[in-house]
């Protein structure tokens, strides 16, 4: 068995340090480091967080070469075991590496644990070690005793983060199957009780989604479930794994308790993001940790590993993340509408929709979802957003299609569960399972409008489709930024800073760019952007004060009427509506 003892090594200065084990080694034997870690499509370069690598056979000092950034071979002599020790700098508060102080450690696999190339299908074992006292261990890894954890194999070892230290912990079971919450960072009044109650409504929720109402034990993928919340002052993000995920939120996110004798505090809108969050990765149990792309089918953690179908495992899965809120009985209607029209406009707001189709932001994803700039708005779109919009006018389509089959996308995710025995899947695959949904009648029409709205650029008809199910589309006054088709940052010790210029807005036409600091419009010195919407007159020039690198330049702008933008949008429920469109509307949100 492949073996890693991973010991506290030193809290202050953030350091694990790793022994590896490995029995009967071949002659070159070679080690290497994950480059990335899946879910999150970028060459990390974790490796560069290893130093001090040594091995021996017993007592003989191995030879150790590196070959690239993230490889060693070790000269072996003999069948003797080879052992590997090596120091893992952490201190990435992320969800995708490893963090390490006296309050708390956290890590993924992927960046402490060499893989022994050739044996990654053999059983793997990790055993901690001198951890302080009063520190507590979370994993779904299975154990076999309080600090010892072993896998079936590498892929298996390196999907099961650790939590390390003093926590919260809850534990529920949904359709049978036990589940377990730990929160560690939480202020003294977080109310635990609460986020177990709600996050089990997630969970039969998605179970009962994938697997229907009475669903058979061994119908659920996984033995057992841990969340794994790590609550600080500022951050956000998730990354799922096949029985766990790891999350990170604002600790001003968590539930209160309430004070006695009060009633509890409303669901607040960064609560609701929260639970959006757990919905999420929750959903990425099924949805891209069983289905997956088939370009994953296996893993190399050597190099990137291209794909156009993002837009679907992330895309689908942002789409879902709400709607089973709503579903769950967590959210109204209106929130769900709300929600909804946020992705909208944000999706509306970006002129890169109009450059790069989803499947191109799939496949680069690698070089370009997780590293934007000032120009990423002009030339990208989000295979999350604008993938569970493509979701939502898929759904909506198939809804309104007034077929008796009563076809919904629900049907189309159980069915590719169904057809890939909850496997990798193509694109192919996909088409197929619409195809079969959707009826013969509709079938070749709706194949060939995913195909259009997969790979191509133009505009998702939501308006047309949502009319039909009772929801209003309207579009509140522009704000001046979208008018000049400009974003900004504004404070007190910055001023009014240019964060993006849009592609073809008044500001482009101006000359403004990215980093330039507003300073007055005509005679008059601005300290916050909305103060010159007293000042601008509509289709009449006038000249802005900006510093660039230190110089003064004077731009003439030109602000566009308000009619002329229309990104933002607000959707609601039409009270006039016909009998027919709320029935619609209700069976889409599972009232």
């Amino acid at each position: 068995m492949i073996s890693y003892r991973i010991d506290i090594h030193s809290t202050n200065a953030h350091l694990y340090r790793v022994t590896l084990t490995v029995p009967q080694p071949a002659a070159m034997q070679r080690l290497s480091l994950p480059v990335w870690i899946p879910g999150s499509y970028l060459v990390r370069e974790f490796a560069r967080h290893l130093s001090g690598l040594e091995a021996r056979q017993g007592s003989r000092a191995v030879p150790l070469a590196q070959l690239d950034k993230a490889t060693w071979q070790a000269e072996c002599s003999g069948r003797g075991a080879l052992v590997v020790t090596y120091l893992a700098y952490a201190f990435d508060t992320s969800v995708r590496a490893a963090f390490l102080d006296a309050q708390r450690g956290f890590f993924n696999g992927t960046s402490l644990c060499l893989r022994v190339e050739g044996r990654e299908s053999e059983p793997h074992r990790i055993e901690l070690r001198s951890l302080p006292r009063g520190w507590q261990v979370a994993t779904s890894m299975p154990a076999t005793a309080a600090t010892v954890f072993e896998t079936a194999d590498y892929d298996e070892l390196v999907d099961h983060p650790f939590e390390l230290g003093t926590f919260w912990r809850g534990q529920f079971k949904a359709h049978g199957v036990p589940h377990e919450l730990v929160v560690a960072g939480a202020l003294p009044d977080f109310d635990g009780a609460r986020l177990l109650a709600d996050t089990k409504r997630i969970c039969e929720t998605a179970i009962a989604f994938w697997h229907g109402d009475a669903p058979r034990r061994g119908d659920i993928p996984f033995q057992r479930y841990v969340f794994l919340l790590n609550s600080v002052d500022d951050g956000y993000g998730g990354l799922e794994h096949r029985a766990s995920t790891a999350l990170i939120a604002s600790r001003r996110d968590l539930p209160r308790v309430a004070a006695k004798g009060a009633r509890p505090e409303a669901m607040s809108d960064g609560y609701v993001t929260l639970l959006g969050l757990i919905s999420h990765e929750y959903f990425h149990t099924w949805n891209v940790k069983r289905l997956k792309p088939r370009d994953f089918a296996p893993c190399d953690y050597t190099r990137e590993n291209y794909t156009e179908l993002l837009w679907f495992f992330e895309g689908f899965t942002s789409y879902y993340d709400d709607l089973l809120l709503r579903r769950a009985g967590l959210i109204d209607e209106a929130r769900y509408l709300k929600a909804v029209a946020k992705t909208v406009t944000s999706v509306q707001g970006m002129p890169g929709r109009r450059v790069q189709s989803v499947a191109q932001a799939s496949f680069d994803a690698w070089v370009k979802y997780y590293r934007s700039d000032e120009n990423t708005p002009n030339a990208t779109i989000s295979y999350y957003t604008k993938g569970s919009l493509v979701a939502l006018a898929l759904d909506l389509s198939l809804r309104g299609t007034g077929s008796r089959r009563r076809p919904t996308l629900d049907a189309v995710m159980r069915g590719l569960w169904a057809r890939s025995a909850g496997g990798p899947i193509t694109e192919g695959d996909v088409v197929d399972v619409v195809r079969e949904v959707a009826g013969p009648a509709q079938a070749d029409g709706l194949a060939r409008q995913l195909h259009d709205w997969v790979h191509g650029t133009g505009e998702l008809p939501l308006k047309r489709l949502l009319k039909r199910f009772g929801v209003q589309w309207q579009a509140p006054p522009a704000t001046l930024p979208q008018r000049l088709g400009l974003r900004v940052s504004e404070s007190a010790l910055t001023g009014i800073r240019i964060t993006h210029v849009l592609r073809g807005g008044a500001a482009e036409r101006a000359g403004l760019s990215a980093g330039d600091e507003v300073l007055a419009l005509g005679d008059w010195r601005l300290r916050r952007l909305d103060d010159a919407l007293r000042l601008l007159t509509s289709g009449r020039p006038d000249v802005l004060l900006v510093s660039r690198d230190q110089r003064l330049l004077r731009l003439r702008i030109e602000v566009p009427e308000p009619t002329d933008v229309t990104d933002a949008v607000t959707l609601t429920a039409d009270p006039q509506a016909t009998r027919a469109a709320h029935a619609l509307r209700s069976a889409w949100l599972g009232d």
